[in-house]
Parts: structure tokens; sequence; C-alpha cells
């Protein structure tokens, strides 16, 4: 056993790119750390982590996903959310827009141009959202009456919107580096970082928690089993695929002489990923931060009564939570997934399903198939989001597992697995060729 490792130790010791490719995400993620430790001047630290722990809601979601940048007000404060929402915007457009549609068909030069779209996006969601942030922060009080920021003015407001912008730009530029000379997606590790930062806070406070008699051994017991089968149950669902069995009809010599190849089309389940559990949380929260930051009025009382009536726990909440990710699932997969495109490559390659037309009746079979899926995985996914909810609610669990959070940790060790298992296997051929070479010469 131990020789095994050394040897495989050894072998990866041999590979210099992808040794490079692994050092480089992690002096990245090192550097996106202590990054969200430099805070933007005029904020008082204390009030404003006070503020941030106190506001639920949105508040919590974003400062999860920076992180606690947004917590400490740091210039990582926005974190990638305004790439993320520039991203899908641009995607988005991009299949309803006939000019952006053109550009998506370009190869590699239409790509660069959307890609240049979503940076000016994020540049004006950036500056919007620190513009805002900073004149919400200017008349905010934490508990105790402490000011969050000590010279309120445009100076103040300035400084916060150069700071967080530049901030969020550098962000976007770290994690198009790692995507380029790492390993994975850089923009999700940089999301996967920030919320793996607060797993050691989460997993100390539980056991805090037991230690005091909070928390039976029991129960302990039982929230680690059901953390484990959730993320088993996660892992499987994201590998699930429905596969068509495709035939490819290729002549193979003569007039009539045809050999059949069968291949198949993987067609996944949760073709929508991540964004419908953001966007339906977005929408639900966002009266809770509303009335947190600007509710005191005498004019928001049927803001906070629509508040109490969506509070996470209560039944209202559950059922339009629900029906939110159900509804963003079957959009978001309808936008990027044509079944009826598939359909015209599939005949255009020569390809068509057994007992199937091709054309039409082949995109309609599609369309049918791709909708008894994602109903499926629209489940799914209200299920894993609503674990959560019932293990603070009624365990009083102090951490927030399952969800957004969940699903990005799941989907972005996947795919760094596999783009690791995808270097070692391109090493292997590599020295296979070098081997024949040598032996042939």
């Amino acid at each position: 056993m131990a020789q095994a490792q050394g040897n495989a130790l050894g072998a990866l010791g041999k590979l210099t790119e992808l040794r490079q490719r692994i050092f480089f995400v992690i002096g990245a993620l090192v550097v996106f750390r202590l990054g969200s430790f430099i805070p933007v001047p005029g904020v008082n630290p204390e009030a404003m982590t006070r503020l941030i722990q106190g506001g639920g809601g949105l508040l919590n979601m974003f400062n999860m996903f920076s992180g606690g940048s947004l917590e400490r007000f740091s210039v990582f404060a926005l974190g990638v959310v305004p790439y993320i929402s520039a991203s899908i915007v641009v995607q988005m457009m991009g299949s309803v827009v006939p000019s952006l549609q053109a550009l998506r068909k370009e190869g590699e030069a239409g790509r660069r141009t959307m890609t240049m779209y979503t940076r000016f996006g994020t540049v004006g969601l950036s500056a919007f959202q620190a513009f805002g942030i900073a004149a919400a922060l200017q008349t905010q009080t934490a508990a105790g009456g402490a000011p969050v920021v000590y010279t309120p003015g445009m100076g103040f407001i300035l400084s916060s919107v150069v700071g967080l912008t530049a901030g969020s730009m550098f962000l976007m530029w770290l994690g198009e580096q790692i995507t380029e000379r790492g390993i994975g997606n850089g923009i999700s590790l940089l999301i996967f970082a920030g919320i793996v930062a607060g797993l050691p806070g989460a997993v100390s406070s539980t056991l805090g928690m037991a230690s005091n008699g909070e928390l039976s051994v029991l129960r302990l017991i039982m929230v680690v089993g059901l953390v484990l089968a959730v993320t088993a149950f996660v892992v499987f669902m994201e590998r699930a695929q429905r596969r068509i069995t495709v035939n490819y009809a290729r002549r193979s010599g003569g007039q009539r002489a045809y050999m059949n190849q069968t291949s198949h089309l993987p067609l996944k389940i949760n073709m929508s990923g991540v964004i419908p559990p953001i966007f339906a949380s977005s929408l639900l929260m966002f009266p809770a931060t509303a009335v947190s930051w600007f509710g005191a009025g005498h004019e928001s009382r049927w803001l906070q009564g629509l508040t109490q009536a969506i509070a996470p726990g209560q039944p209202l909440y559950e059922i339009i939570y629900a029906v939110l990710v159900i509804v963003f699932a079957f959009f978001y997969t309808a936008i990027v997934f044509n079944s009826q495109e598939t359909a015209d490559n599939l005949k255009r390659s020569g390809a068509l399903i057994p007992g199937i037309r091709p054309g039409r009746a082949t995109g309609e079979y599609i369309d049918g198939v791709m909708t008894r899926l994602t109903g499926v995985g629209a489940i799914y996914l209200v299920l894993v989001c609503l674990v959560p909810t019932f293990m603070q609610n009624y365990w009083h669990v102090p951490f927030y597992f399952g969800g957004t959070s969940l699903l990005i940790i799941v989907v972005v060790v996947m795919d760094f697995t596999a783009q690791v298992q995808a270097h070692l296997v391109s090493h292997q051929y590599e020295s296979l060729l070098k081997k024949a070479n040598l032996r042939r010469n």
C-alpha cells in the first residue's frame, strides 16, 4: 500500500504541467482569501459585522458566496456575483436577440465578443451595486446604536464605488486566469473557496453545541448521517444522465454497403444547475433585506407584514420557494438547451433515433424527454434546497447546509476531479506515443 502511494506521488511529481496548474490554483485562492481581509476605508468593522449577521436573508447568502468579505466590507465584498449576473443576462439575451444568436455561431470570434459584453456588464452592475450598498450603509446603525459609516458623504460613496468595482473586476480577471492557467472553472472555484472558508466555523459551532448539551449526541449523529446522505444523493443526481440511442449510417464501400454505428445522446437530469435556487432565493429574500435596510418608516408596514408571511420556515415560504425553483428550472433549461437545434444537428450528421423520423419529429421527441427530465431535476432541487430549512428550524443546526452551497461544492469538486483525470490520461497517451516513436527509431 505504501509503495503504491509512493509510486502515485512519484508519477504526479513527473507531471510538471499538472503540478504547475495545481500550484497556480492554490496561489490564486490564497490571493483571494488575503484580499477578503482588505477593508474599504470609512466603515466601522464591528458595526458592519453585527449588521450583516442580524440582517439575514439575502445578505447572509451574498456573505457566504464572498467568503465573509461582505461582513468585513472588504474590496471583495461584491464577490463574483456581478460577473455571474452579467453572464446570465448575456447568455439569456444570446438565446433571444437575433444579432447575439448570430454571434454565438461565429465560433471563437463570437465568443470573444460575448465575453467583452459580459465584462462591460460586470463593470456596470458592480458600480451600480456598490453605489446602492454605500448609499444604504450611510443611514445604518448596528445593534447598540453604533453607526456603520464613520463619515458619510460623497467621499465615502466614491471610494466605495471605486474600491468595490475594482475588487469585482480583479476577481473576474483572477477567475479567467485560473480557467486558463489552472484547472477547473475559475469563477466556480472562487465561489467554492468562499463557501468552504465558512465550514471550519460551522463545524466548531456544532461541536460546541454538542459539548454544551444544546445538541444531543443522537441528534448530532443524525445530522452527520443526513449530511452524508444528502451529499451522496446530490453526487448521484449530478452524474445521472438519460442516454438516447442514436444510430449513424455510414457508407463503407460500394453503392449499397452501409455500416451502422451506435452512439448515445446524453441528457443531464439537472440541466439548469444552481441557477434556479439562486434566483428563487434572491426573489424571496429581497423583501426581508429591504425591510432590514429601509423598513424603519411608517410606509413600509405592508412590507414588514409580507416579510413575516414569507419568512424562512413558514409554510407559505416553502410553497413559494418550491414553485419558483420549478419555474426557473424549466425556464433556464429552455434557454440553454434547444431541442430542435439538437435534432437539426443530428440530421446534418446523418444520425437518427431508432423509430423516430429525422427533423421535426426528432425535435419533439427530444423535447418530451427533456421536459420529463427537467421535472425530475426540479423536484430534486426542491428537496435538496429545503433540507437546510428543515435542519435549522427543527434541529436548530447552527450552519446552512444544502441548497445552493452544497450544489456548488459538489459540482466544482466533480469538475476539478474530472479535469485532473483528463490531464493524467493525456499524459499517459503522450508517454505511450513517445515510447512508440523511440521503438520505431
